[in-house]
């Protein structure tokens, strides 16, 4: 019985180990994505950007998500791949609020972050 719980515990630890800090990051660009090549412009080289695992493009909101790894990027790290192919950002929106803190609160689509600093206790 010793060893099945002390297995366990171990399986437990090394989980934890493994486990991604995943957060989103909502940006818009400057100049504005316009057509089919500047949204490929973006995929194609802000994936290359070591932690990113998601992006999604969205021409007439002007809005391009960003899944990362927080452990392996930053916001700043994106940001600066958005400078090396031409683009300046502007951060809409950095994670979505309360969603990985299982808070009843909404998440709203220009968060501010606000929405956090209300969570149930």
């Amino acid at each position: 019985m010793k060893k099945i719980v002390l297995s366990a515990m171990g399986l437990a630890f090394a989980f934890s180990l493994y486990a991604k800090d995943m957060q989103e990051l909502v940006v818009t660009t400057n100049p504005p994505m316009s057509c089919q090549n500047c949204e490929n412009k973006i995929k194609k080289n802000i994936r290359w950007v070591k932690g990113v695992k998601d992006i999604e493009t969205n021409i007439p909101d002007q809005r391009v998500t960003i899944e990362y790894d927080a452990d392996k990027t930053n916001p700043q790290q994106i940001e600066d791949a958005f400078h090396k192919i031409g683009y300046q950002v502007e951060v809409i929106q950095e994670e979505a609020c309360c969603a990985t803190e299982g808070a009843q609160v909404p998440a709203k689509p220009t968060c501010s972050g606000t929405c956090c600093q209300s969570k149930p206790e």
